[in-house]
């Protein structure tokens, strides 16, 4: 994770270098991106979103790289690396648009070079790869609210209207851009608009991807809600493309209190990024049952490692999982009853991992629990009857 993050980097200031050609502004832009709290974090948790974001960073930066040098080579390496970060997360495919508005433009007006159409077809042909793969996958994952977004949901008009006024005020400022960012973002959009950058035809294409960005975090509003940063990476390109863009210009300027309180701003960015997320690492307080942390070596070698199991309460479906290094069924909120648990005995669970002491005295529950197989702090593992 560690390396995909470090290869982000590189791409970031690839990307910057290939849209500025200034050396200066993109190491800015890779400084910053560096200590954007949610970058950091990350870049040491398993998370395919991780590379995800680096594959798209490099897809566009490479992209770029092929308008100023049309080598055939960067051009394949660019719908290859959208492809396969496509692949890892789904959202990934919004920046296909960057690559496929500009060989349609250039169809459209009538002046395309002899081999646009047959690029547009060969980036149109790895949009499909991915594109059969969710279409096959996607039926399986049923009532998965990422799928179904605002249109099956639950939440109240004013629920979603609190999810978007935390993201933008708490999770983008604090999370994603880093404190120190924020002038520089919004310096961005000023000199954007002052220097009439918008007329640049590279623009218009991450505008283009910026606006499908916009509708997908619209769209995914309610299962992204206020806790799921990392549901935002798509953002990220283009978030501190405009950041570096911002600061080079800042640094630029003529009056000499801007340009020490830019550097100031940017020498700042570690400790903000720091001090905003060391409490993750807080191992008495690490958001979940700290007892799978601390004895997370026993409770994977307490049963066999290909055994199925059945785990809860688990907030995100995936904790469990991760600490005991095991497949099956999760709950949360004490939601299992005896009958789904014969269910999932009957599809092959063996194993009951709990902290949930009204699941473990529930007799209806507790029928199904053939002994006590280890049990530390909280946690406890049952093994599980087999039915007839």
């Amino acid at each position: 994770m560690f390396v995909i993050g470090v290869l982000s980097l590189f791409g970031i200031y690839t990307l910057l270098f290939q849209l500025f050609k200034n050396e200066k502004l993109a190491l800015i832009g890779t400084w910053a991106l560096n200590f954007s709290p949610s970058f950091y974090y990350y870049t040491i948790n398993p998370m395919p979103d991780n590379l995800a974001l680096c594959l798209a960073i490099w897809g566009s930066a490479l992209f770029f790289s092929w308008l100023h040098n049309k080598k055939t080579r960067y051009l394949f390496l660019s719908g290859l690396f959208f492809c396969i970060g496509t692949l890892c997360k789904l959202p990934f495919i919004i920046y296909f648009i960057i690559p496929f508005l500009y060989f349609l433009n250039l169809i459209l007006k009538g002046s395309p070079d002899k081999n646009s159409i047959v690029k547009l077809i060969t980036i149109v042909g790895f949009i499909f790869i991915p594109a059969i793969w969710y279409i096959s996958v996607i039926p399986e994952w049923n009532n998965n609210i990422v799928i179904k977004g605002i249109l099956n949901s639950n939440d109240s008009t004013s629920r979603i209207l609190s999810y978007l006024k935390f993201n933008l005020i708490s999770n983008l400022p604090e999370l994603l851009l880093n404190y120190g960012s924020v002038i520089f973002f919004l310096a961005g959009f000023y000199f954007l608009f002052r220097n009439k950058a918008f007329r640049d035809s590279r623009f218009k294409l991450l505008a283009a991807s910026g606006i499908l960005v916009i509708g997908y975090y619209l769209f995914e509003a309610n299962a992204i809600g206020k806790i799921h940063d990392y549901y935002l990476f798509p953002f990220v390109p283009l978030l501190f493309t405009l950041v570096a863009y911002g600061a080079f210009n800042l640094i630029s300027s003529k009056k000499l209190f801007v340009r020490y309180f830019s550097v100031f701003l940017l020498l700042v960015l570690p400790a903000t990024c720091y001090v905003r997320m060391r409490t993750r690492w807080d191992a008495d307080s690490p958001g979940f049952n700290k007892d799978l942390l601390i004895y997370k070596n026993d409770l994977r070698n307490a049963v066999p490692g290909n055994a199925l199991v059945v785990t809860g309460n688990d907030e995100s479906h995936s904790i469990f999982f991760y600490y005991i290094d095991k497949k099956g069924w999760s709950f949360n909120d004490d939601e299992l009853t005896a009958e789904k648990l014969r269910s999932m005995i009957k599809d092959g669970a063996e194993y009951l991992y709990t902290d949930s002491p009204k699941i473990i005295s529930d007799l209806d529950i507790a029928s199904c629990f053939d002994k006590l197989i280890l049990e530390r702090e909280s946690i406890k593992i049952y093994s599980l009857k087999r039915l007839n």
